[in-house]
């Protein structure tokens, strides 16, 4: 399918990235959901046909592509259990090309609907959820070392319940076209025992497999702008680094309630677009 894109939105690509890396820097697991409506709304490529299959793979491949870049630094740290991390996105990347098949074949309208709907619960989830009280503590860090340096083994049982995580949340993840670091975070800490810096540091593996697999699969249905995802990565990569920095710098509990409401305010925003409550 040929898109006709402007320069400016182009322009406004590469701003939607920089917002999407910035609110993926300074809150983690969640941030990637705005990146379809910025596609839709402030790109303005919400007139174009397909736009809500074309805005999910483009936004999926740009996410994964992200998430494998993000996810080099936590290598660097040994912040990332190996061994969890292939079994979840192993079997996850078969979830998630179930996901982006059955997302390919939902009217738009309805899938749109759907994703607003996703967005209203994961921010009042974001809004109301507590943090581990250990996060971000020198006793966190020194769990995680210790961790590392043990490796300890992988039973049967915990395996097969990552398996069983990372097939639902890849499918949820491929239907939606989003990273769903929001449900891997907690999924690997409930299915593995991670600490929630560890798991946030191999959920980006999933999440990149996942996005990637999502987002080429939609291409092949042609449903991908490569130019466009790519200028959301460039974006996504300065936005990060700011966002991370500021992170550290404002308390994570004010953080994650504001960013929760402007979630569910996009949602709400979506539904009414979609339903032409509002113009």
């Amino acid at each position: 399918m040929t898109v006709m894109v402007t320069l400016i939105q182009y322009v406004l690509s590469i701003i939607s990235g920089i917002l999407v890396g910035f609110s993926l820097g300074l809150i983690g697991g969640g941030g990637s959901i705005l990146a379809v409506p910025l596609f839709l709304y402030f790109v303005g490529l919400d007139t174009i046909p397909d736009a809500a299959h074309i805005a999910i793979g483009t936004t999926a491949l740009a996410v994964g592509l992200n998430a494998y870049i993000n996810s080099y630094m936590h290598l660097r740290k040994k912040n990332v259990a190996p061994r969890v991390g292939g079994i979840f996105a192993g079997v996850g990347l078969v979830g998630s090309l179930i996901g982006a098949y059955l997302g390919h074949i939902t009217p738009g309208t309805d899938l749109l609907t759907y994703f607003a709907i996703a967005m209203i619960v994961l921010g009042i989830y974001m809004a109301i959820r507590k943090e581990s009280t250990q996060a971000g503590t020198a006793d966190e860090v020194n769990h995680v070392v210790n961790a590392f340096k043990k490796c300890p083994g992988l039973t049967t049982s915990t395996a097969i319940k990552v398996a069983i995580f990372g097939f639902i949340v890849g499918l949820v993840s491929g239907y939606f076209g989003i990273g769903g670091g929001f449900l891997i975070v907690p999924s690997l800490m409930f299915s593995a025992g991670l600490c929630i810096t560890r798991a946030i540091g191999t959920s980006l593996l999933s999440v990149g497999t996942f996005g990637v697999a999502s987002g080429a699969e939609y291409w092949f249905y042609g449903d991908v702008l490569i130019l466009i995802a790519l200028l959301y990565v460039a974006g996504g990569v300065a936005g990060g680094y700011a966002g991370t920095s500021l992170a550290v710098k404002v308390p994570k509990r004010t953080l994650r309630i504001a960013y929760g409401a402007i979630i569910v305010l996009v949602g709400i925003y979506m539904l009414m677009k979609i339903y032409h409550i509002i113009p």
